[in-house]
């Protein structure tokens, strides 16, 4: 019996010296992973340390532009450090797009998205990131497209300009290019409504204006902050507001959907998207500055008396609009055949 008593106690004391050594060896990394989860927790907490850089892909002066430094302007007093504007303009929005795809997912660059982070990939021929390389953070606001068309036109609203185009060869339909917001348009009016266009793309919105003030082409579509001094001075006649509301610094023009177009639903809109794998509360931390700056007073009569609509929200809010639009413009991109040229 002792010696079997022995025998169990010289067991259990190298039973537990094994263990303890084996806790011993293993703590450092126990103690890692602990620090390890905790890490993403401290710094979301901690977040923002140092200057904010917030890339437009367009170039400066745009709806998107003025809704990416309206959002910066409003989120730097929130935050307490600097949100930085990154103009970085080409190729359809996909060179800034690209950039911010492969940035670091530290919450310290973002992306001023517009419809382009949707659209481009169904549209383009190769794309230098995939579409889960960004992920929606926060809406900042709209600017309603705008069908406008030369001050002498015949035609005084929508319904009058898609039957025109009906007769004869129909009308010719300025554009930004392959994909841009008023291509979509064009491609809802032939699909949704049979108008009968001619699309001529050009480089810019800009230039479609000048086309259709020039009596080059018989309309075109874009930003409302871009037409409305020419509607204002009277030099543009608008036809129809593409989106759900109407303008408020432009309120007698009524939408498509009041003419009977309920279809007709584009806007150049704004948002704020984040590399993949950015923690997901400095995310909820920058939408929550965000929205806050587009509700603050002084920026909403800034921005209203331009055109643009300030929105704001919550994240999950604008997750599902970006949903909606992908499903949408999805499937204007399928029943037009929209391709890259």
């Amino acid at each position: 019996m002792i010696f079997r008593s022995r025998k169990l106690f010289a067991r259990f004391s190298l039973t537990r010296s094994l263990t303890r050594s084996l806790t011993l060896s293993l703590a450092p990394s126990l103690a890692l992973g602990v620090a390890t989860l905790a890490a993403p927790s401290a710094q979301a907490q901690e977040w923002p340390t140092r200057p904010i850089r917030l890339v437009v892909p367009f170039s400066a002066g745009g709806a998107n532009d003025l809704l990416g430094r309206a959002a910066a302007e409003g989120a730097t007093k929130v935050l307490g450090q600097p949100v930085v504007i990154d103009n970085r303009p080409g190729a359809g929005a996909v060179l800034g797009a690209d950039i911010v795809a492969h940035a670091a997912p530290d919450g310290y660059t973002f992306l001023v998205s517009a419809a382009g982070v949707v659209s481009n990939s169904m549209i383009k021929k190769s794309m230098p990131y995939k579409d889960n390389q960004l992920v929606p953070v926060a809406m900042i606001g709209l600017a309603p497209s705008v069908i406008v068309v030369p001050a002498n036109a015949p035609y005084k609203d929508l319904p009058a300009f898609i039957a025109a185009s009906k007769q004869g060869a129909g009308l010719h339909f300025a554009t930004a290019g392959t994909g841009s917001t008023p291509h979509f348009v064009e491609g809802l009016l032939a699909t949704k409504y049979g108008a009968k266009l001619d699309v001529v793309p050009y480089k810019s919105g800009a230039e479609s204006i000048t086309a259709v003030l020039g009596a080059f082409v018989e309309a075109t579509s874009e930003a409302s902050i871009v037409v409305l001094p020419h509607l204002k001075s009277g030099k543009l006649h608008g036809l129809a507001d593409t989106w759900t509301t109407r303008i408020s610094a432009y309120p007698d023009l009524k939408t498509a959907a009041e003419q009977g177009f309920p279809e007709i639903r584009i806007a150049h809109w704004a948002g704020v998207h984040a590399p993949a794998g950015t923690p997901r509360a400095i995310m909820d931390k920058m939408a929550a500055a965000v929205d806050k700056a587009m509700k603050d007073p002084a920026a909403i009569e800034r921005l209203k008396n331009v055109g643009i609509e300030p929105i704001g929200g919550n994240r999950a809010s604008f997750v599902k609009f970006v949903d909606e639009e992908r499903a949408r413009l999805g499937g204007v991109v399928k029943s037009t055949g929209m391709k890259e040229d």
